[in-house]
């Protein structure tokens, strides 16, 4: 049995937390859940699999929540996440909350010692060093829920990185692939959001339309395996059905295919290092179309292009871009700004940054987290005026 704590239950990787829950009840019982701020589904949730503790970023989410649900405790703030993430009781925490927020939680789980079940990349992103070396000293670990990062570690199977002489890692291109850079810059969120192979969170979808989300891919790939940046690479693969290849030292390339469904993953990452049997889609050989395979276009992967230099940087480069791409993001969805001022604002941001030397702590990466989220806002502010 494995009892969860699933923060970010209301989106769409805790969606497929709940529907693995109600696959497996004698295997995976949630204990406690947490959203930012859809209370009415949190409650749904609370009730369907009887939990006694809930949380909400949103304190007003929060306060209507105690209003309506009587079940049990519901705890506020963005603390309340790292509170229910390392309660005593639970076994594995799913982190599936979107954006910095999930950085304390992923901190307090791996400190109490247990299983980190991570679709928060952005934790990695900002404290990849750090977060592996709380895991070291208190026995937690970090199992990845990305499909590119589950099929790594399934290829790899526990096998030294002195085997392996390349990753790569798939990207489905997005939904601009084939459209001239110069005719997107005005592209709609609407636009942008209509992914065609994956259903995921906004955040994540407007980062596959820059390549950012694969840029974060690859630093992750690099604290999570313990690979340097020349070792790892990306091919466009707009079918989504072969999401990593691993090629070892003496020549041997392993792949790990599936069709795009994010509960695959999630239940390796739950699962492992057993394999559960599952009624899940099964990926039909015969029935594939060709897959195909391209370098990415530099002038269509603005972002992967950004995050290679932020990784090459170091320190508090990559918190920095997180920070300053999640804020560019934000506004790019409430129309505040055009999609052509998104990755644009981000280097800005990148390029004032000074990285910090010496070892990385949690309030430096914070305090670097701040800074670029305040930059941000002043570069868009002036993009505004101009």
């Amino acid at each position: 049995m494995r009892r969860v704590a699933l923060l970010g239950a209301t989106g769409s990787i805790g969606t497929a937390a709940q529907d693995l829950a109600r696959a497996y009840p004698d295997r995976i019982r949630l204990v406690s859940l947490a959203a930012r701020s859809n209370h009415e589904a949190l409650i749904r949730a609370a009730e369907e699999f009887r939990v006694p503790r809930i949380a909400l970023v949103d304190p007003e989410a929060a306060r209507r929540a105690r209003s309506a649900w009587k079940g049990g405790e519901v705890l506020e703030g963005e603390e309340a996440l790292a509170a229910l993430a390392a309660e005593d009781g639970v076994d594995v925490v799913v982190n599936a909350v979107v954006g910095g927020i999930g950085l304390k939680p992923t901190v307090a789980a791996l400190s109490a010692g247990k299983r980190v079940a991570l679709a928060n990349k952005e934790s990695v992103v900002l404290a990849g060093e750090l977060l592996l070396g709380i895991a070291k000293r208190s026995g937690g670990s970090l199992v990845p829920v990305d499909s590119e990062h589950s099929g790594v570690a399934q290829c790899l199977a526990a096998r030294p990185v002195s085997d392996v002489r390349r990753v790569t890692l798939t990207a489905s291109g997005g939904p601009f692939l084939r459209r001239a850079p110069a005719s997107i810059q005005d592209a709609t969120p609407a636009e942008v959001l209509k992914h065609p192979t994956w259903s995921m969170g906004e955040r994540i979808t407007v980062d596959c339309a820059t390549l950012m989300n694969k840029g974060f891919e690859v630093i992750e790939a690099r604290w999570l395996f313990g690979l340097p940046p020349d070792r790892l690479d990306v091919v466009i693969h707009p079918q989504s059905i072969v999401h990593a290849f691993v090629e070892f030292v003496d020549g041997s390339v392993l792949a790990q295919l599936s069709i795009p469904d994010m509960r695959l993953p999630l239940l390796y990452a739950l699962s492992a290092p057993e394999r559960w049997t599952s009624e899940l889609p099964r990926l039909q050989l015969l029935d594939l179309p060709s897959l195909s395979f391209e370098r990415p276009d530099p002038a269509r992967s603005p972002g992967l292009t950004l995050a290679r230099r932020a990784l090459e940087a170091g320190g508090t480069s990559t918190a920095v871009l997180n920070a300053a791409d999640e804020e560019a993001v934000r506004l790019f969805l409430e129309k505040k700004i055009r999609f052509g001022d998104l990755m644009p604002l981000v280097e800005e941001v990148l390029g004032a940054h000074r990285p910090q030397g010496g070892a990385l702590t949690l309030e430096s990466i914070l305090e670097a987290d701040r800074w670029a989220r305040a930059r941000l806002h002043e570069a868009a502010a002036n993009v505004a005026r101009g």
